[in-house]
């Protein structure tokens, strides 16, 4: 017999009756031959009323007593969820986070999980009780009550879809699925049927907020089918599954992130250790970075710029001082006047002219892009506040994601005779239930094909990406990375990468386009190489990019371009040092490789 999750949220159980009805969907599904287990939020806004209690004795709380505090919310819903079934004729059990044993780590109101006893949870449910698990909390080594933090209840159920080998982990919220952008901005967004993990990621952490992206990378990691549904209606929803709704169309969704700040240490040094020593003190602060950019260095010097959600931004620009002092750096800008806008596709890797798609519609518009950064599957750039709206709706448009795709493929049918669950399963999978939040590095390559052209001093305004990018597609030339880092005064210096038998067309397009606009002649180097780090938590888990700078930093290896997703982060170096990196990376990140 199958094994089904279903996780209802705050929103879902904000009282009695929505708890009841609640009830009615386990059951339901429980009668159609499934075994259900339920995860739970506190009820409504349970959570937020308990952190003003707090709030109003002391602005510091300790975080282990809120942790304590917190957690009581999902006991109230646990119990109560279970009257509610008990009283609809069924046989239920409720279980705190402690008492299924949902092991974390001490790092209170943000603990990882380390692994999940299920004994318990099999016991009640091959006794046909429907099994009711408080979201959000764990217990550590110490006997420590723990939360999981933001998405916390979404973590929880995925991870027990995943400890229990479930065919389903089913998402009840209070829309009706995941949209090709938030349908609160723009009005035609379109639900989509099925999306793939790779792609939720990166929308998830890009501001989408119907996942939380840690419950996605659990999704993945164990191939976990997720289904996103209104818990006040009977819509099919979404599927969160390996595979996209369309294998043709570049893009699928696009994505606002308005709550950004973005950070520029200004005139760093160009040698080995200089982002290596930035970003190990951010993520020992346990700061998580988005939109890495560092570009070509002038004079021996170069910016590194990133982005942080903004109630990270005054302990961020304090570490950024300090660090910008010790290295001897110009000077640590900051912006809060800005927002990211993201496209994500699976396809668009396999397709010329995406990006030039999306900074041509900016650009007929007169928005200005601020900053650059691309991944396989994603493009984003930074615009200012006021734009980003406008700017949303416009590459919404553009890739016309309100059409369903000729080829979209429907949601998953879900069958009561499932797959096994893991206690029939041996091996690798096994395994991977201790640490189930550790990173999970897929794979680390090395193209040693491509070349590096850079725009210095190219007038900063809108447009520029977009001619840039039209100027160097006449000649059939094939981009691959692409990073604009911030402008100052009034200049902007724009890299990307060719391959290396294009390279010559791309310097001649490149030196059209300098005479045009009026800026430095463009600079090249023929060979580098990139390296690829892609895996699952690489944004979530904050000292994977301080490990890839202080690994070739500690071997004199410096990093020329950088540019970060939510599957991979990108680097190139010389080319007579590529091969050496790559293998120090394979060593140091070999433990955490599948």
């Amino acid at each position: 017999m199958s094994i089904v999750v279903q996780k209802f949220g705050g929103s879902s159980v904000a009282d009695t009756q929505k708890i009841l009805a609640a009830a009615r969907k386990a059951i339901r599904t429980a009668k159609e031959g499934h075994k259900v287990v339920m995860v739970v939020s506190a009820m409504g806004k349970t959570t937020d009323q308990l952190i003003a209690l707090a709030k109003e004795i002391t602005d510091r709380p300790s975080t282990r007593e809120m942790d304590m505090l917190m957690s009581t919310g999902e006991q109230v819903t646990i119990s109560l969820m279970a009257i509610a079934l008990e009283t609809l004729g069924y046989q239920a059990v409720s279980f705190t986070g402690t008492q299924i044993g949902i092991l974390t780590d001490s790092a209170h109101t943000k603990a990882r999980i380390r692994s999940i006893a299920t004994e318990t949870m099999r016991r009640s449910l091959n006794e046909g009780k429907i099994v009711i698990a408080a979201g959000f909390q764990g217990v550590d080594d110490n006997g420590d009550i723990t939360t999981l933090g933001r998405g916390g209840s979404d973590t929880t159920a995925v991870a027990l879809a995943a400890a229990l080998g479930a065919d389903a982990c089913e998402i009840y919220t209070d829309v009706d699925g995941v949209y090709s952008t938030d349908p609160r901005l723009v009005p035609e967004a379109r639900q989509v049927d099925r999306i793939s993990y790779d792609e939720m990621l990166e929308l998830a952490s890009m501001g989408a907020g119907v996942m939380h992206s840690r419950s996605i990378e659990f999704a993945k990691k164990y191939n976990v089918p997720v289904v996103v549904r209104n818990s006040a209606s009977d819509i099919p929803g979404t599927w969160i599954v390996d595979t996209p709704e369309s294998l043709t169309e570049p893009v699928c969704g696009a994505a606002l992130a308005k709550n950004e700040a973005r950070v520029t240490l200004v005139g760093a040094p160009d040698r080995p250790g200089v982002a290596m020593t930035l970003f190990t003190k951010i993520a020992e602060a346990k700061i998580a970075t988005d939109m890495i950019v560092q570009n070509v260095s002038s004079d021996g010097r170069t910016d590194i710029s990133f982005t942080v959600v903004k109630d990270d931004l005054p302990l961020t620009m304090d570490i950024t001082r300090k660090v910008a002092e010790a290295v001897g750096a110009e000077s640590v800008e900051t912006d809060t006047d800005v927002a990211k806008v993201s496209v994500v596709g699976l396809q668009m890797a396999n397709q010329p002219g995406v990006a030039q798609r999306m900074f041509r519609a900016l650009a007929d518009h007169n928005i200005n892009i601020m900053m650059i950064t691309t991944s396989e599957i994603k493009i984003s750039v930074l615009v200012k506040q006021e734009n980003a709206l406008k700017a949303l709706q416009i590459v919404h448009a553009a890739y016309a994601l309100h059409v369903k795709p000729a080829d979209a493929r429907g949601p998953v049918v879900l069958k009561a005779d499932g797959k096994p669950s893991p206690d029939k399963l041996e091996g690798e999978y096994l395994s991977r239930l201790t640490g189930m939040e550790d990173t999970i590095i897929e794979s680390i390559t090395l193209d040693e094909t491509q070349a590096r052209v850079t725009l210095t001093h190219v007038p900063d305004q809108p447009g520029l990406a977009a001619t840039v990018f039209e100027t160097i597609a006449k000649d059939a030339v094939i981009v691959d990375m692409i990073v604009q880092s911030v402008g100052r005064s009034g200049r902007a210096n724009i890299s990307f990468t060719v391959p290396r038998e294009q390279t010559q067309n791309a310097i001649a397009a490149a030196n059209e386009l300098a005479k045009a606009v009026g800026s430095d002649a463009p600079t090249h180097n023929p060979k580098v190489a990139k390296l690829v780090v892609r895996g699952t938590g690489l944004r979530s888990h904050t000292t994977l990019a301080s490990r890839i700078f202080r690994t070739l930093s500690d071997e004199s290896i410096n990093v020329n371009i950088i540019n970060t997703g939510e599957r991979s982060i990108n680097i190139t170096v010389n080319d007579e040092q590529g091969r050496k990196a790559c293998e120090l990376l394979k060593a140091e990140f070999a433990r955490d490789t599948l």
